[in-house]
């Protein structure tokens, strides 16, 4: 069954929210606080830095504008992905013009022929690229053999799988975090993460903010629960240890992206001191950076991200690279579709969660007909064939052609 024929498609539709100008209330801590004119940025930064993830506010609503691939064969089945960001879906143009006339089900031979083919791009965009061209494929697959991925992936070992919810977004003053926390677990959530705000660059009064958090969600929630903090790469070594012992006391399941995904030996040392676990690898690509990581010890838990590292095809090998740790694999939350499909085909221990981030998949998944979403915090199993990525039409105002072959 050849490929015949792509288009990448942007639309565009209005979300309807209580309050747009606080759809989102606070930001993350981002790499760039180094420097005093970014920390001064508010919850802005997310608003409009990357078109995937990101809606619009204009006046009393919320615009969305997202971008889906969708891959076309000869006998007619189709595959979809997304959302990918304008920017990404030019990289993927001439890599699917690439495949055009080649064996659709073929996906181990496709992913190492646009591996091998952009040697330039092993990491990075032109890898997210691939992997979205790589989902769209197992997506086309499924549908074409009328089965739900996870069955084709050797699944499922389970009905449904836990979701942990992560907080982007939210504001991170103490009275909010209290009540938000108190309403996720009593949500069904067994598992939440929060955001730090600051990160070196504010000091010590950065600090006291940072731990100000933790002490509020943990308040909140109890001891005997699982919360989760993440750095988002915006720390240091020497931070990150000075934070070690204080965050301690507030007994994280994990810490996550303590410093810049390039500080691989910063990493390890900071993982060999803490007294609880680290996660990270959702900015690191492919079987052989995480791989790398994993050898060198650097994580705990590891979290490729389906639609970065690899597509579904490298998922997999992560998976078993991982298996051989001891370590799990938890994948960023960037498509909870995929990620859902991935998580079902593995043993429970090695993938036990599936990220949710509740105000960013208001967004993110919008455009989407029945997506997944955790009921008292347990995400079901969708058997649908593919991936389960259905477009309503319904919630498109706008559609337009950016790229097609």
């Amino acid at each position: 069954m050849e490929l015949t024929g792509y288009e990448c498609v942007e639309l565009t539709g209005t979300l309807e929210t209580d309050d747009p100008q606080r759809f989102y209330e606070d930001r993350l801590a981002v790499p760039l606080d180094v420097y005093e004119e970014f920390r001064e940025v508010g919850p802005e930064y997310l608003m409009g830095s990357d078109d995937v993830m990101t809606p619009y506010v204009e006046d009393d609503h919320v615009r969305v504008t997202q971008t889906y691939l969708r891959l076309e064969t000869e006998e007619g089945v189709s595959g979809i992905a997304g959302p990918i960001d304008r920017e990404w879906a030019g990289l993927v143009a001439p890599l699917a013009e690439f495949l055009l006339g080649r064996d659709a089900l073929a996906t181990e031979k496709l992913w190492d022929l646009l591996y091998r083919h952009e040697v330039h791009g092993r990491r990075g965009k032109t890898m997210k690229a691939i992997s979205a061209i790589d989902c769209a494929l197992w997506d086309l697959k499924g549908k074409y053999y009328d089965e739900p991925v996870y069955r084709l992936l050797g699944g499922p070992t389970r009905t449904e799988a836990p979701a942990y919810a992560s907080t982007l977004g939210f504001s991170v003053e103490p009275e909010d975090v209290d009540r938000r926390a108190r309403e996720v677990k009593a949500a069904g959530y067994d598992a939440q993460k929060w955001f730090f705000r600051h990160g070196p660059g504010s000091g010590r009064e950065g600090i006291e903010r940072n731990l100000a958090l933790a002490e509020a969600a943990r308040s909140a929630v109890g001891d005997d629960y699982d919360l989760m903090f993440d750095c988002w790469m915006s720390w240091d070594r020497s931070y990150a240890e000075r934070m070690l012992p204080k965050l301690a006391a507030y007994d994280p399941r994990w810490l996550e992206e303590p410093v810049h995904p390039d500080r691989v030996d910063a990493l390890v040392r900071i993982r060999d001191r803490s007294p609880f676990p680290i996660a990270g690898g959702e900015h690191e690509y492919t079987r052989w950076g995480i791989g790398d990581l994993l050898q060198r010890g650097a994580l705990d838990v590891v979290q490729p991200d389906t639609f970065w590292a690899g597509g579904i095809t490298e998922l997999r090998r992560i998976c078993a690279i991982a298996s051989l740790h001891d370590v799990p694999v938890i994948p960023h939350g960037h498509s909870v579709s995929a990620n859902l499909h991935v998580t079902a085909a593995q043993p429970p221990d090695a993938t036990p969660l599936v990220e949710y981030l509740l105000r960013w998949n208001e967004g993110f998944q919008f455009f989407l007909d029945d997506p997944p979403v955790p009921e008292d915090g347990r995400l079901t199993l969708d058997d649908r064939p593919g991936l389960g990525i259905v477009l309503d039409d319904a919630r498109i105002e706008e559609r337009s052609v950016l790229h097609s072959g």
